[in-house]
């Protein structure tokens, strides 16, 4: 039994969870988390145990000095909980780690232990995979559940993925399991330019967890972030004819297969995001990652942890043939649950 001392009661607590790994294309995922326990300072509370869960081999423990004195963090995730107020009040509890090495069964287990004892009752999980998609666009968001019910309640799509899977979709599945309400919301990451950070596509996730959970999500410096990351690949990508020439492919493929719906649905989301935040005031490893056919991509690169505007690398020439998935439901709706 998971005994929690010192934390408080919790309003219509969420979970809301992201791991690095191969669900994390361009950090995207858990960049969003660890916004969200920045802006709102959140309290850790409970800490996995490493040796249960991770391979020190593949995630190494880094060492630092703190006053003259060697400490070692070992990798490991972490469970910390946020109290948002407003009108509305409701509480978070983030978790936030790296894709376990081993006994994922054990591993979900425990965070639904946590989740039980603390009443949660919605766990959103966060992720993001490599697709053929323009960075010249908004970001695809996908949601996805297991429960069909929740599925149509929420305006969801109900998974019928088949393939490879990481630890999101352990996660949903053993939550569903468990009959514990569980959503993943999953952004596609330009495959030609993966490399992290993408605050475009963090700022999407944590858009579309602010409709999801009815929470006003301070944004803080994202948005001018995702503006400036889009303008520095434009600028590389327009030193390179042939890159150019596939990002204006797959930007007349996503346009043709959005025409019939005009984005009607997107706009009005739009618009009703900006009424709530105008009437809030205030301000606002190594290994590839998952793909939208479920497979995996070798290209990611980790680049600085410490944060900041990064300029963006430049982006990969595309091959000769790339391979393209076909329609919107292959780079961001059922396959991209896993």
């Amino acid at each position: 039994m998971i005994e929690l001392e010192g934390v408080p009661e919790l309003i219509d607590p969420v979970m809301v969870a992201a791991f690095e790994g191969w669900n994390d294309a361009g950090d995207a995922a858990s960049t969003a988390v660890a916004h969200l326990d920045k802006e709102w300072k959140g309290e850790v509370f409970a800490a996995l145990d490493a040796e249960d869960y991770y391979d020190f081999q593949v995630n190494r423990p880094t060492v630092w000095m703190d006053a003259g004195v060697r400490k070692i963090t070992w990798p490991t995730t972490r469970l910390s909980v946020v109290r948002v107020g407003g009108e509305k009040p409701r509480d978070l509890v983030l978790v936030r780690g790296i894709e376990p090495s081993m006994r994922w069964r054990s591993f979900c287990n425990e965070l639904l232990g946590f989740a039980h004892e603390l009443g949660v009752e919605l766990v959103v999980i966060l992720g993001a995979l490599l697709g053929d998609t323009p960075h010249t666009r908004p970001v695809p968001i996908s949601g996805t559940t297991s429960d069909s019910d929740l599925a149509q309640r929420m305006d969801l799509e109900e998974t019928k993925y088949e393939g490879p899977t990481g630890i999101v979709g352990i996660l949903q599945e053993a939550c569903t399991h468990a009959g514990v309400p569980a959503v993943s919301l999953w952004a596609a990451v330009p495959h030609y330019v993966s490399q992290p950070p993408n605050p475009k596509a963090t700022l999407a996730l944590l858009n579309r967890l602010e409709d999801l959970i009815d929470v006003r999500i301070p944004l803080g410096e994202l948005p001018e972030d995702a503006r400036a990351w889009q303008v520095g690949v434009d600028q590389l990508a327009a030193e390179d004819s042939e890159v150019a020439e596939y990002v204006q492919t797959l930007e007349e493929a996503r346009d043709t297969a959005e025409l019939p719906e005009a984005s009607g649905e997107a706009i009005a989301r739009e618009f009703e995001r900006y009424l709530r935040r105008r009437d809030g005031g205030g301000s606002p490893q190594p290994g590839g990652h998952a793909t939208a056919d479920g497979s995996d991509s070798a290209s990611y690169l980790r680049d600085n942890p410490g944060g900041g505007r990064t300029k963006p690398t430049r982006p990969t020439k595309p091959e000769a043939e790339p391979e393209t998935e076909t329609g919107p439901e292959a780079d961001d709706e059922d396959s991209a649950e896993e």
